[in-house]
């Protein structure tokens, strides 16, 4: 009998073992890469988290300053508004804006260098981002104020639909709804703006003539209201302005200051009292020959007339601030009922008027504190007609 021959079977064997050898090698490193993934996913994932939520809250910032939407294509009524800091009469605001459902308005606001209107500054949503990037730190009686107006102005008119500009303080009042309001001030081809002849000496400082000759310089309130054409010759005036800066400085006279018991400082005979922002736009518009295109009076209603009062405050150079005691049914009626405006020194008188039939002359009124436009706003005695 021949012996049984292995060599063949047994290296058959021995090649499948180690295929099965390399396979199950191949199954271990396939689980352990499994492992890795696994553990390195779970060690990511509180990053990825962070991540996200970083995300959202940067999404929700950036919706919370989107401005309130408003369905385009209208003409509309630029406000402009000038404040320190925040809007003490948002809500008021809020109240009066929500009457146009038509994208009739757009709001710019001129504050501090560096404040931003979101959530945490301002309850309503129609000022939400509407703050000027380029503002400027503005002082009483300083030129600053004008070039805080242009600044504004600036902003507004490059929208092509805003046909009416309204400077509005953060202390002002809308006294009727927003539709009153829009057809009042757009019904008139002609600005708003208060001016009158300066009799008074004191103001105009000799060293502007010859480029303001004394017969153009007027006066009057800063609460204007203007047509698109005189805002672009505000924007674009280089003649008016650089005098205002060069020869309107305050001068610290005591009448002048809050703290009355301070001394006059020695060198305040350098410094020429011209109060710009009450005599800029005016005196520009007469400078330019366009005083025939204004009706010479204003929207704003201001108490200045209060010599008699106890109150110091009240006998300054500043318009009386309304108080929560002051914000009565009868003091409203009484500013609506102004129905004309008598200029002294001109021997001239403003009898109101809207699209050509008598009218109250005022839209809008100030300085009311928070407490006060509060006041008036939960007893509808404002913002609606």
């Amino acid at each position: 009998m021949k012996p049984r021959r292995f060599g063949y079977g047994y290296g058959r064997g021995r090649r499948a073992a180690a295929l099965l050898l390399l396979l199950l090698l191949l199954l271990l490193c396939l689980c352990l890469s499994s492992l890795f993934l696994l553990l390195l996913h779970g060690s990511s994932a509180p990053l990825e988290e962070k991540a996200s939520a970083a995300g959202a809250r940067v999404a929700e910032a950036q919706a919370e300053v989107e401005e309130a939407p408003l369905p385009p294509g209208n003409t509309k009524v630029a406000f402009l508004f000038i404040a320190r800091n925040r809007l003490p009469l948002e809500l008021v605001w809020d109240a009066f804006f929500r009457g146009d459902k038509e994208g009739k308005f757009s709001i710019f606001v001129h504050s501090r260098p560096g404040f931003v209107l979101t959530r945490a500054t301002t309850r309503s949503r129609f000022f939400y981002n509407r703050q000027v990037n380029d503002s400027t730190q503005v002082d009483w009686g300083e030129a600053s104020m004008i070039t805080a107006e242009r600044i504004l102005l600036s902003h507004a008119l490059k929208d092509p639909l805003n046909e009416r500009f309204v400077f509005v303080s953060d202390s002002c009042v809308p006294l009727y709804n927003f539709s009153y309001t829009y057809d009042y001030i757009m019904s008139s081809s002609t600005s708003f703006v208060d001016s009158f002849a300066d009799t008074k000496a004191g103001r105009y400082n000799p060293r502007m003539d010859p480029i303001i000759p004394v017969e153009n310089w007027r006066k009057g309130s800063q609460w204007a209201v203007l047509i698109k054409k005189h805002a672009e010759v505000v924007v674009e005036d280089e003649v008016v302005l650089p005098e205002f800066q060069k020869h309107c400085r305050r001068r610290p006279l005591p009448e002048f200051w809050r703290d009355w018991d301070r001394p006059i400082p020695a060198e305040a005979w350098k410094a020429h009292n011209c109060i710009p922002d009450e005599h800029y736009v005016q005196t520009l518009l007469a400078q330019t020959g366009l005083e025939e295109e204004l009706t010479r009076r204003s929207v704003t209603h201001s108490a200045w007339d209060l010599s008699a009062s106890k109150d110091r405050e009240r006998r300054g150079w500043h318009p009386v601030t309304y108080k929560v005691s002051d914000a009565t049914p009868a003091l409203i009626k009484s500013i609506k009922a102004i129905d004309n405006i008598y200029y002294e020194t001109e021997n001239r008188r403003e009898w109101c008027t809207s699209n050509g039939k008598p009218a109250p002359c005022f839209l809008f009124a100030r300085k009311f504190t928070r407490g006060a436009g509060l006041k008036l706003l939960g007893s509808s005695l404002i913002a609606a007609k």
